[in-house]
């Protein structure tokens, strides 16, 4: 099958660069852009290609608004040259990448680029077809809250692209059956899952996110053993939980209310494990100038854990 002839080549070991894929995937206005972006400048945006597979719409914006179905729908995207597009990423080999500008709804100048040491690849259908899984290494898709989401899609759609809050809520309304069916069930095949949400043990209740990381076992995950001390978890714990398919899971929390010094010395010791040279990126956790989630930082630094792992495990 195609998906294993994928495996296969970007296994041998020919000498030519084979870049570490991420695929970050999730439903609109989850956080994606703001988790690549935080992984990209720690690793070097020198080292380091974005891609983003919203960039394959079939329709501009004034096309959509007399098609029956929406930019979810597997039908209003070139799912097909997608699949083609990561095979050659993941391959080393370059690309000539459609460009949607979000801002205006329109299609710009396709882009010429080539795969760097590492690709992070996000948007609404990333992990949609075998033949595109195939191609990543690490597997995240982000699981908000749907009422957070919402207030992150209205605030993000009013703010950059144009809309009044009652265009956004009318298109997520939309939106919703095919979300349903062709975005969340793209969570089942994740390495990890990551849910940003109210923490329930602040009291007053906080506007503070925490995040829960599901550890899956598809992947080496790093040993926090040595990290999660009696000092270190008032940041963060870990315990197993059950799945929505009801399988046990590793479930790594990090509180919101942690402090800045306690999250930034759990940052240090997980970078140790990493054994990197330095000190941990100091970019992690950036939400907007000045505004910093420690949450965010510390998910992150996970994911950079993978990435990394997957360069020293291809002996790059």
């Amino acid at each position: 099958m195609l998906e294993k002839i994928i495996q296969m080549s970007r296994s041998q070991m020919d000498g030519s660069p084979r870049p570490v894929m991420l695929a970050i995937a999730g439903d609109s206005a989850s956080g994606k852009t703001t988790l690549t972006k935080g992984l990209a400048q720690a690793v070097g945006e020198d080292r380091c290609l974005t891609v983003c597979v919203d960039d394959y719409h079939r329709y501009d914006r004034a096309e959509r608004k007399s098609l029956p179905f929406t930019p979810l729908h597997p039908d209003c995207n070139y799912i097909d040259i997608v699949e083609q597009h990561l095979q050659l990423l993941a391959l080393g080999r370059p690309i000539l990448k459609p460009v949607y500008d979000h801002s205006v709804g329109e299609f710009t100048r396709p882009e010429y680029v080539e795969p760097k040491e590492f690709v992070i690849v996000e948007g609404l259908h990333p992990l949609a077809t075998k033949l595109t899984r195939a191609c990543f290494d690490v597997m995240v898709f982000l699981d908000p809250p749907e009422e957070i989401r919402y207030d992150w899609k209205i605030a993000r759609d009013t703010g950059k692209r144009g809309y009044t809050p009652e265009q956004v809520i009318a298109d997520l309304e939309r939106r919703e059956p095919e979300s349903e069916e062709f975005i969340r069930p793209q969570r089942r095949f994740a390495d990890l899952v990551v849910r940003f949400a109210p923490s329930l043990r602040t009291e007053p209740p906080s506007d503070t996110l925490s995040a829960e990381v599901l550890l899956r076992p598809t992947i080496q995950h790093p040993s926090l053993s040595s990290v999660l001390t009696d000092d270190n978890r008032t940041a963060m714990h870990l315990k197993i939980i059950r799945d929505k398919d009801g399988t046990p899971t590793d479930c790594l929390h990090v509180h919101g209310y942690t402090s800045t010094e306690d999250a930034q010395q759990l940052e240090k010791a997980i970078w140790e494990e990493l054994e990197a040279p330095g000190a941990p990126p100091a970019g992690l956790g950036a939400i907007n100038p000045g505004e910093r989630s420690e949450p965010l930082a510390l998910t992150q630094l996970i994911l950079l854990y993978h990435l990394l792992q997957a360069r020293e495990n291809r002996g790059t």
